[in-house]
């Protein structure tokens, strides 16, 4: 059985709910079974907040996860909270522009600067985006064209933000080559 136990955490306003949105509903179009959840802080905005995401070949039964084998930092205190959490040889994508890098000790770390290159691309909000085309390029768990193609139902109602999310996947899985 496969499955990936992902955590995506960060501020809120960091677009961590449609990051695990994403995931799952490109997850479903490769018709795997989801699950997930997620949990924001006293102020959501601002806040620290995360989603779980789990993809299997077989049903999952529980969204809660103790041991993650890929987790999203996009921030420092989500990175502090998570990275010594991590099963081996699992995933750590760290946001460089907000979190400190650090070491992966028997983990596949993939520094990102996903702040900084969302900047960039003109629209700063889509760091979470660009992080996890990088963790897709780089770890193969899901077809890299799936995200894009559930892009538009993800942001249903905000059309106008898809093309700035594709080019946002694009260039965090370009920077993972």
């Amino acid at each position: 059985m496969t499955e990936h136990k992902i955590i995506t955490a960060g501020f809120g306003g960091q677009g961590i709910v449609l990051a695990g949105s994403l995931l799952a509903n490109a997850a479903i179009l490769e018709n795997k079974k989801v699950a997930g959840i997620v949990s924001y802080g006293a102020e959501v905005r601002g806040g620290t907040s995360s989603s779980t995401t789990i993809i299997s070949d077989e049903d999952v039964y529980s969204p809660i996860i103790d041991k993650p084998n890929i987790v999203v930092a996009l921030n420092q205190p989500s990175l502090d909270k998570y990275k010594d959490k991590i099963e081996k040889n699992g995933f750590l994508v760290i946001n460089t522009s907000l979190a400190e890098d650090i070491e992966g000790k028997d983990i596949n770390v993939i520094r990102i600067n996903a702040t900084e290159i969302a900047y960039e691309l003109g629209n700063v909000r889509v760091a979470n985006i660009v992080a996890i085309g990088a963790l897709i390029k780089k770890s193969g768990i899901l077809q890299f064209n799936n995200l894009k193609k559930v892009l538009s139902s993800v942001l249903k109602g905000k059309q106008e933000l898809v093309e700035i999310n594709e080019k946002a996947l694009e260039k965090g899985a370009e920077l993972c080559s």
